[in-house]
């Protein structure tokens, strides 16, 4: 995997709306909070325009990403927000300018659709809020996200006790994001490659049968069957029928797993929560699940 440049106080950095459109409030303390950084922030020239709830046509939004791919002045892509709209506008980018000279994409949800693709030709990328959102995570996460950019090298150890985690450990590449977006790339040339892997999923306002299409979906696809781990982040505010499902999201989620015999970690603080946490996705890393915490960190520290 390519790891891209690591930041350092004076770079330049791009922010892009490629979903949802936002306004200048929106993000004014997010812009704020990487100015402290010693980041130049730079605003791509499309970001406010509007097109029913996207940030502009998907031409505008692909043109704005584009061009911060290819500006050799900018040294990380930060994403405005999610919502929806990435997906449409994916294939319209050439990603290949950054397999020689990468640079550093993050944020999460909608934003999962763009670390599938880095993921496939072999770039590295940040899990972590989105410009919105930074604002209303705590400073330890804050600052995490800045650790992750700045090249100090994260190790997660966080109090975990969940009955249905499993226990164990293991090594293995991170990737994953949101499973919405997960299950809408299947057998797409952004699909990724879960053999071997360790998964991340998180999500929100969903219905539980939705999830359990979903997660059936994966486990079809054999895209379950040959992890190495998963991990469960945030996947909370679901909605349920007149006719309840009868299981959570979390419980429909082991029922698909349980019988795998990896390690499994729910409730992972990451996600569509302020406690956001910071994941380096395409990196090698160890989990270990223990009976009151988990712990991710980088097989280089080990």
């Amino acid at each position: 995997m390519i790891c891209p440049p690591y930041l350092n106080i004076g770079d330049s950095v791009a922010i892009v709306a490629p979903a949802r459109k936002i306004s200048a409030e929106d993000i004014s303390e997010g812009i704020e909070i990487l100015r402290s950084w010693g980041l130049n922030v730079v605003l791509s020239e499309n970001l406010f325009c509007s097109s029913n709830q996207f940030a502009g046509t998907d031409e505008q939004r692909a043109d704005d990403f584009q061009k911060a791919i290819n500006d050799s002045n900018l040294k990380a892509i930060f994403c405005a927000r999610g919502g929806y709209g990435s997906i449409r506008i994916i294939d319209k980018i050439d990603f290949s300018p950054l397999l020689s000279s990468p640079k550093w994409i993050i944020g999460f949800s909608d934003i999962t659709v763009f670390h599938s693709k880095l993921n496939s030709i072999g770039i590295e990328s940040i899990h972590a809020p989105v410009i919105t959102t930074l604002k209303n995570a705590p400073s330890e996460v804050q600052n995490n996200l800045k650790d992750a950019l700045f090249g100090k090298q994260l190790k997660l150890n966080l109090p975990q006790n969940n009955s249905l985690n499993i226990i164990g450990e293991c090594t293995g590449e991170l990737i994953g994001g949101n499973l919405s977006i997960l299950y809408s790339l299947l057998g797409s040339e952004a699909d990724i490659d879960f053999s071997n892997k360790i998964l991340f999923l998180e999500d929100l306002d969903e219905y539980l049968y939705h999830i359990d299409r979903m997660m059936m979906s994966l486990k079809r696809a054999g895209k379950l069957s040959n992890l190495k781990a998963l991990i469960v982040g945030d996947v909370s505010k679901m909605n349920d029928n007149t006719i309840p499902f009868g299981k959570s999201s979390e419980e429909i989620i082991h029922e698909h797993v349980k019988d795998y015999g990896y390690p499994v970690c729910f409730n992972f603080p990451a996600g569509h929560i302020d406690d956001n946490n910071s994941l380096i996705f395409g990196r090698e890393v160890t989990l270990r699940v223990g009976g009151d915490c988990v712990a991710i960190i980088p097989s280089t520290i080990l």
